[in-house]
């Protein structure tokens, strides 16, 4: 194989124990991450398969770059049929940390389970020797503890996937969680249902880099120099002696801002642009996802994956967590995950009993290995409380056994019996959330009604929304089977230039600077929002299959004054040639990419029997066109859309990626084009083909 693979892929049935190894190169069409588990779905899994059948597949996709030393190729794509789904379609959780980077130090290209242990199991790769053992003594256990008792038996430089309680217990939203606070979430109960606690792995190999030394060497100076923040922003938030520009960014270092917890504490300073030492400095998370004050004071640093130096994980340490709640003091999280636990309460940001909450949730929801689904389920509870619902639909014993007071007090401890009871499906309350939104909404018709209003942030069959954005959000949001997980177009979107020079930009990328709107200034659809919007969804699946980081890249904008800001889109095929050796421009890794999430379209709709996917997949909740409601479309400061426009936006996109304009479908000529020919034979079998014009 060339450099960036090892040429294994390891298969393991844990229904009759059976472990063998397969060539990467029959999948190589396909890179490796979300494209392989795609690839593997289509192959092996019938439609009509449910999520916790044995007969379905887990596919822990590494790529290419994964452990490669280059910038941001850390993660994880763990593909299989979605449990939150509804319908149970296919879907991919992505995790980060360095599990994924360890595989291939391993020497395996990916790992692929099927099958159901007759008991509890985990899964010991060390190199070359894979063991399935006994995990009775881990069963039972949250994340924490089954991690520090593998790394007690096999040693401490194991890297541990996996589940709690609640993807024992089969809770559909449940994650699979890799240090400490990196997880996959909605694919924990795939594992539970197979009886699999978790996989250690230990690897002594190295990736092969094909490029010379100096080369390499050279190119990833390069890549640093063109990055900015987390989210990639690529100028300060605030006003610094070296920058033209500011803005709204996660590029929040400055002279003053602290680790404040560290000892002793760390000053951020200013972090100019040309400083590639200091890039970790740059985004202090704490701040920003607990607010200015306690998200200084309690910060300890900054920590993130495998070959990052983004660092957007914020480590804290607040003793109140082990004198109050039994917990430990030390916890990490981002994003969603910093706010899982404070978005039940009404807490004052940036208040220290508000992080409580934060930290407090967080170490309960990593350790039961608890997703939010991107903070859908915590506000439906809300919802459903403040309105009386759940009230009126759990038996009445059971509903004066919560705590309410706990929560209408502002009490962190609300968690811990709340948390509790969705992890082991307790009483009414605990199984029915512990199904998902969708489900939810399926039973209390309630919720279902608010769904279709704004301020839920619910998208389509009951998931979140992610990053929406205009026309080309809402786009993405609607391609995929649960919240779109995209950041390729808001980060470029965000990226904190002024508008006039990211148009100057956009117009370089997309061929119009019409492509890119400014923030709440929504203009009609055009067909540079539909270029923008299928390269950010070509990119999205090749970052997902390289793998790296679609949470900071693309690097369309840059911090580089002497580049006039421009990033370069260019880089994934360069990093991609460099590592393998293998000549590859960008087209043909757009092309990778669009076969991909082509193969991903057939599999959505193969699952579902459906050829008519413009109408009854392609959808979005009423509060898009109704919000705010006596406002017009297209007007300053409105994000609601108008249903002619999202109509002429799928006609464009899909003519973009070569799609039917009547049912949304891809053509037997694109499927031809991009070597899925055989895929167009199995929906022409089918039924599922547009007719040929």
């Amino acid at each position: 194989m060339p450099g960036g693979y090892t040429g294994k892929i390891l298969r393991v049935d844990l229904s009759t124990g059976k472990i063998t190894s397969e060539d990467t190169a029959k999948y190589k069409d396909f890179l490796g991450g979300t494209g392989l588990g795609y690839k593997i779905l289509w192959d092996e899994v019938k439609p009509g398969t449910a999520a916790w059948a044995p007969e379905n597949r887990i596919i822990f996709g590494v790529g290419p770059l994964t452990g490669s030393g280059a910038p941001l190729s850390g993660r994880v794509s763990i593909t299989s049929l979605w449990p939150v789904h509804i319908n149970e379609l296919p879907g991919t959780g992505h995790m980060g940390g360095h599990w994924g980077a360890e595989l291939k130090f391993a020497g395996w290209d990916s790992l692929i389970v099927q099958g159901k242990a007759d008991k509890p199991v985990w899964i010991y790769i060390n190199d070359d020797k894979v063991e399935i053992r006994d995990a009775k003594h881990l069963w039972g256990n949250g994340i924490f503890r089954a991690n520090e008792e593998i790394s007690n038996e096999v040693g401490p430089d194991v890297q541990v996937a996996a589940i709690g309680q609640a993807g024992e217990n089969l809770v559909r939203l449940s994650c699979v969680l890799c240090n400490r606070s990196h997880s996959a979430g909605g694919v924990g109960s795939v594992l539970g249902s197979k009886n699999l606690k978790a996989i250690g792995v230990k690897g002594t190999g190295t990736v092969a880099v094909a490029m010379d030394k100096k080369a390499w060497k050279d190119l990833t100076y390069e890549f640093l120099s063109l990055l900015g923040a987390n989210n990639q922003g690529v100028v300060p938030r605030t006003p610094q002696p070296w920058a033209e520009y500011y803005g709204n960014t996660r590029w929040v270092a400055r002279k003053g801002l602290y680790w404040g917890a560290a000892e002793p504490p760390v000053e951020t300073g200013e972090c100019s642009a040309a400083d590639l030492n200091r890039i970790g400095y740059r985004t202090q998370k704490g701040i920003l996802d607990h607010g200015e004050g306690v998200g200084e004071k309690y910060l300890v640093r900054m920590g993130g994956c495998y070959s990052c130096p983004i660092r957007c994980h914020a480590y804290t340490a607040m003793p109140q967590l082990e004198t109050k709640y039994g917990v430990s003091r030390y916890q990490g999280n981002t994003c969603t995950g910093n706010s899982f636990g404070s978005s039940f309460f009404n807490l004052p940001s940036g208040s220290e009993l508000r992080m409580e909450a934060s930290q407090l949730g967080s170490a309960l929801a990593d350790d039961y290995g608890l997703w939010s689904d991107y903070g859908q389920w915590p506000r439906d509870f809300v919802y459903a409380y403040r309105n009386s619902i759940i009230k009126a639909k759990i038996p009445a014993a059971e509903y004066n056994s919560i705590p309410w007071q706990k929560l209408e007090a502002g009490d962190p401890s609300f968690l811990q019996d709340l948390f509790r009871r969705v992890a082991f499906k307790e009483g009414e309350l605990g199984k029915l959330f512990a199904e998902g939104p969708a489900r939810v909404a399926q039973k209390w018709t309630e919720l279902g009604a608010w769904h279709q209003e704004y301020a839920s942030s619910s998208w389509k069959d009951d998931h979140a929304k992610h990053h929406e954005g205009g026309q080309v959000g809402a786009l993405l949001n609607m391609l995929y089977n649960r919240d779109v997980q995209c950041h390729t177009h808001s980060n470029f979107q965000g990226s904190g230039l002024p508008i006039a020079l990211a148009k100057e930009i956009a117009a370089e990328l997309f061929g119009s600077k019409d492509a890119l709107d400014a923030s709440s200034a929504i203009t009609p659809m055009n067909k540079g929002k539909a270029v923008f919007a299928k390269m950010s969804i070509v990119t999205l699946e090749l970052h997902n299959s390289l793998t790296a980081c679609n949470w900071t890249l693309p690097l369309w904008a840059s911090p580089r004054k002497d580049r006039k800001y421009r990033g370069d889109v260019e880089l994934e095929s360069k990093v991609l040639a460099a590592v393998t050796g293998e000549k590859i421009s960008r087209a043909d890794l757009d092309k990778i990419g669009l076969r991909i999430f082509t193969l991903f379209r057939a599999l959505t709709a193969l699952y579902m029997n459906e050829k008519d996917m413009r109408n009854n997949h392609d959808k979005m909740n009423d509060w898009v066109f109704n919000y705010p409601k006596d406002a017009k479309p297209f007007t300053p400061g409105v994000n609601k859309m108008d249903k002619a426009d999202i109509e002429l936006a799928k006609d464009m996109f899909y003519a973009e990626v070569g799609w039917d304009k009547a049912t949304g479908m891809p053509t037997k000529a694109t499927l031809d084009m991009l070597g899925l020919g055989y895929v167009a034979d199995t929906l022409g079998k089918a039924g599922l083909l547009p007719a040929q014009v």
